[in-house]
């Protein structure tokens, strides 16, 4: 009688559902397996033929046995080891070697030919879907038992060996479920450049406190060598914690992508993303064969810092335009559609031309005008528009960088920055909104009234051309943020001022 194992298969981010069922019967060695499976999930017959062996066990290929392994559901694809463990394990019981319940518990794990359990991908995903189908149990690896342990609601049993893992479930060494402190796992130390780092540039520090505080889009522009990018790499410094729901949202990412370090659990601080000018759309946005998440998904609840914004691909900055607007980006194959959140903080950073010179007081610009137009045209308008602040960081003098001192007032630029967080946390409760910068229409319409002032001070950029609809509504949103850095309930005419002078230039 065919045996049954529940395993999984990593679809985009998520988990689904898959059913391994073993039939061995006597006749012809053969040992098939069908269910759409990729290249290393048929290499997996011997893999399994070893551990077993080394489990002291009847392997597959002892006896004239002649067994089939469907993986159900059939038009869904198998790709990994990861259902090493579980066709093992289905073999043993349709051979009649052991009997266990396999019901309400999910096997993953890739063999050794020793037996030995190794790490596979997207075990927070695997515990996410058991939790939702209501299993109670699962068995993966012991290096992955961590990571599927932040969800507390299903048993979460580490394995080192496939002979562990029989164990446990004939009852003969039962394994104790792992718990974990939540507490303790997001208390880590962050190495990022600190904003304090840096002396003078008052502005510029400004302008990342804004967008620290609302989750904005950032653009700095000045000659090289003025700290465009030593600004940009300090904002992780200045960013609020994550909460453990994001931290979930960004350890589920990574887990998929493989990217989580030895030993790391949660990813507790804001991803930083910082990929090279000559990445392509699909490094940066996402996609492949499978679809893989991208740059941009990388960089969920962080910052994703493009330097040297004009050397990108035209094209690769166009593929932005749809993921900033909606906050997740969808990949369509022939047969699938599969959706990645993409909810970052942008931040570009650019020369004014070539050779970074242009209208510079002190060095003359060596660029021709069609060197000038060709470069900027890679910024295109709807692009720029969707950027909320404008930054010209320029060059350093002499007696800031001799400055022996620290500025000290990185610690509290952070407290203002989370106590105006918490406020937006207060008022978008019971939405998906979490900060200023996800409002849509209705939330800017509500919670970003202005004056009579402000409303002259507005109309008056719409109407001459200098401010389009989408900036209008990106100027309402950066002005929200500063009356919450100020405390402010209201927005008034200073704070619409501000965010218009970090929008509109001659």
């Amino acid at each position: 009688m065919p045996s049954k194992v529940f395993s999984a298969a990593i679809a985009g981010l998520d988990a689904k559902l898959v059913e391994i069922e073993v039939d061995v019967s006597k006749g012809l060695r053969s040992f098939t397996i069908v269910g759409l499976a990729d290249k290393a999930v048929e290499e997996s017959k011997e893999r399994i033929e070893a551990a077993i062996k080394s489990a002291k066990l009847l392997s597959p290929h002892s006896r004239t046995f002649r067994i089939l392994v469907n993986l159900a559901p059939a038009d869904l694809k198998k790709e990994g080891s990861l259902y090493d463990l579980p066709i093992a394990l289905a073999f043993l019981m349709a051979s009649g070697q052991t009997k266990l319940n396999s019901q309400k518990k999910l096997c993953l794990g890739e063999l050794s030919l020793d037996g030995t359990l190794r790490p596979i991908k997207g075990a927070l995903s695997f515990a996410l879907l058991a939790k939702k189908l209501g299993f109670t149990e699962i068995i993966l690896p012991k290096h992955n038992a961590r990571e599927a342990a932040l969800i507390k609601e299903v048993n979460i049993i580490g394995a080192e060996t496939l002979g562990q893992a029989l164990a446990h479930l004939e009852g003969r060494n039962v394994i104790a479920p792992l718990v974990l402190d939540r507490e303790d796992l997001q208390k880590h130390g962050n190495d990022s450049v600190d904003i304090s780092w840096i002396q003078g540039q008052e502005y510029a520090k400004r302008a990342l406190e804004i967008t620290a505080a609302g989750a904005h889009n950032l653009f700095f522009f000045g000659p090289p060598g003025g700290g465009k990018s030593l600004l940009a790499k300090s904002l992780p410094s200045i960013l609020p914690s994550l909460t453990f729901e994001e931290s979930l949202e960004v350890t589920k990412i990574y887990s998929v992508a493989g990217l989580l370090q030895d030993g790391q659990t949660l990813v507790s601080h804001r991803p930083f993303r910082m990929p090279h000018h000559v990445s392509s759309d699909v490094a940066l946005v996402g996609g492949g064969s499978p679809p893989r998440p991208g740059e941009i998904t990388l960089a969920h609840r962080g910052v994703l810092f493009l330097d040297e914004f004009p050397e990108f691909h035209r094209d690769v900055l166009e593929s932005l335009r749809q993921p900033i607007e909606d906050g997740k980006i969808t990949i369509s194959r022939a047969k699938h559609s599969f959706s990645f959140p993409s909810r970052f903080m942008l931040v570009g950073a650019s020369n004014p031309c070539p050779c970074g010179y242009l209208n510079s007081p002190d060095i003359a610009c060596t660029c021709s005008n069609a060197q000038i137009s060709m470069y900027k045209r890679k910024l295109s308008g709807p692009l720029m528009d969707r950027m909320d602040i404008f930054i010209e960081v320029p060059a350093v003098k002499f007696e800031k960088l001799i400055s022996t001192g620290i500025d000290g007032r990185s610690t509290a630029m952070k407290e203002n920055i989370e106590k105006a967080r918490t406020l937006q946390t207060a008022r978008f409760a019971g939405s998906k909104v979490l900060v200023n910068a996800e409002m849509q229409i209705p939330e800017i319409k509500k919670y970003c009234a202005y004056d009579s002032q402000s409303e002259s001070l507005l109309k008056k950029y719409v109407d001459s051309g200098k401010l389009s609809a989408r900036g209008y509504h990106r100027i309402l949103k950066v002005a929200r943020t500063i009356a919450d850095l100020a405390a402010s309930s209201n927005i008034k005419y200073d704070h619409i001022a501000e965010a218009l002078m970090y929008r509109i230039k001659s």
